[in-house]
């Protein structure tokens, strides 16, 4: 059940909720620490931090926060999840399904800020209950005078300027209580936390990217976007035509013909984003996707993770995918070289990971039958893979971030369609994208 909580706004404010959440965590991890001392045991950094107590002092702090000290745990998760251990994943994960809400005094000024004093005069309803509670904001549903439908998206106050300490403040707890494997350098992810974040929480940015894919689909009836409200968009508050489509897992119980023809207009959108506009949305949460059932449209929101990829890295990962559906494990390898995972000075068995996984990745593609996802167990073996490099191989190395981010869309796309149970000739329409032969 959603709950209202009052953001806090100021550093120091939120420097004191770190302390807060770290003296709890200590405290937990005496006592369990005792515990299992008296009985007999010699407890782990990890035995005594990742206690179940000590989960729900995390994710109840952090969900209170919202901001940069949830976003964290998307970056740290994105190759695959296996970065951080299963226990702190799971923490990380509650987040989603756990989300405080700014109470209505708090919503009137940030929009006050945003539209002046009489901001509300140009609504003829405005619901101050929250459609949605995100990290950086929450969306309510208003109707305009003019009887138009909105959706407006409603940033937290004080969350672009404590975006830099807040990460460095959650990278000093992950260090502190060992919640990585101590060879991972998380300087790079930490810095790019910073800077997506602070794409994201700039409102102007995304209504540009959204008006951008609002361009690429136009005229194709599959799909459908938002349009954006200009005069009441700024930095803060972002405000579009609401989309009254149904959840996009609504087509789980349909039939096979409609999943299948859904599945394959979400993935011929993801090549086309990839490989032919160099124009990504790399949240694959599920409920950026909603589909109206009269027409078969995908409705398609939030637009705050949009990343652009040059021509040049364009080519380099369509090579990289024509090496793994036809070439040589060499093929691979200069591939992989070119995009960042290898960078040619690599032991053996860290480069023969990175084809096994890049290969494993690919195997939709490289079937030149229908691909069954709603059989398949694709994710768990490229786990497996991923955890041997990362706790028996002790590999800190990764990919570009910018891969990373990839990774995030491509992974959450492969549990989407496996959760529409689609079977699709994967390499069919990978071909009709000119990316590989048929």
């Amino acid at each position: 059940m959603a709950r209202q909580r009052q953001i806090t706004t100021t550093r120091l404010g939120r420097l004191t909720h770190f302390g807060r959440l770290a003296g709890g965590l200590i405290s937990g991890a005496v006592t369990e620490g005792t515990r299992q001392i008296v009985s007999g045991r010699r407890p782990s950094i990890g035995d005594v931090v990742l206690t179940p107590a000590n989960a729900r002092r995390m994710t109840q702090k952090l969900s209170e926060m919202r901001g940069a000290a949830m976003k964290v745990g998307q970056l740290l998760s994105m190759d695959n999840g296996q970065l951080i251990s299963p226990e702190f994943s799971e923490i990380l994960s509650r987040l989603r399904d756990d989300a405080h809400h700014m109470p209505l005094g708090q919503v009137a000024e940030v929009l006050g800020a945003a539209w002046g004093e009489n901001w509300d005069d140009q609504f003829e309803r405005f619901v101050f209950t929250p459609l949605a509670a995100a990290s950086i904001g929450q969306v309510h549903e208003a109707v305009l005078n003019d009887g138009r439908r909105v959706a407006v998206k409603v940033q937290y106050p004080g969350i672009r300027d404590s975006i830099d300490s807040d990460i460095d403040n959650v990278a000093g707890l992950l260090r502190m209580f060992k919640l990585l494997p101590a060879e991972s350098d998380i300087d790079s992810l930490m810095d790019e936390a910073k800077i997506q974040l602070h794409l994201e929480a700039d409102y102007l940015r995304e209504a540009g990217a959204l008006k951008q894919f609002r361009q690429k689909v136009a005229g194709d009836d599959r799909y459908a976007t938002p349009e954006v409200l200009d005069d009441l968009t700024t930095h803060d508050v972002l405000t579009m035509s609401y989309l009254d489509g149904m959840p996009i897992e609504w087509l789980e119980d349909r039939a096979e013909d409609e999943r299948n023809l859904a599945a394959g207009s979400l993935l011929e959108l993801c090549l086309r984003e990839i490989f032919e506009w160099g124009l990504v949305q790399t949240d694959p949460n599920f409920a950026n996707y909603r589909y109206q059932p009269k027409s078969g449209t995908i409705e398609l929101m939030d637009f705050g993770a949009t990343r652009v990829y040059t021509t040049e890295q364009q080519a380099s990962m369509r090579n990289l995918l024509q090496a793994c559906v036809d070439g040589s494990g060499i093929d691979v390898a200069d591939a992989a070289v070119a995009v960042g995972y290898l960078n040619g000075n690599d032991t053996p068995g860290y480069r023969d990971s990175i084809i096994k996984l890049l290969t494993t990745a690919i195997e939709p593609v490289r079937s030149r039958e229908d691909y069954d996802f709603g059989k398949s167990d694709l994710a768990s073996r490229m786990s497996d893979i991923v955890l041997d490099m990362r706790l028996k191989k002790r590999v800190g190395q990764m990919p570009p971030v910018s891969i990373l981010f990839l990774h995030r869309k491509i992974g959450g796309l492969y549990l989407l369609l496996s959760r529409l149970k689609s079977r699709l000739p994967v390499r069919e329409l990978v071909s009709y994208a000119d990316i590989v032969p048929a």
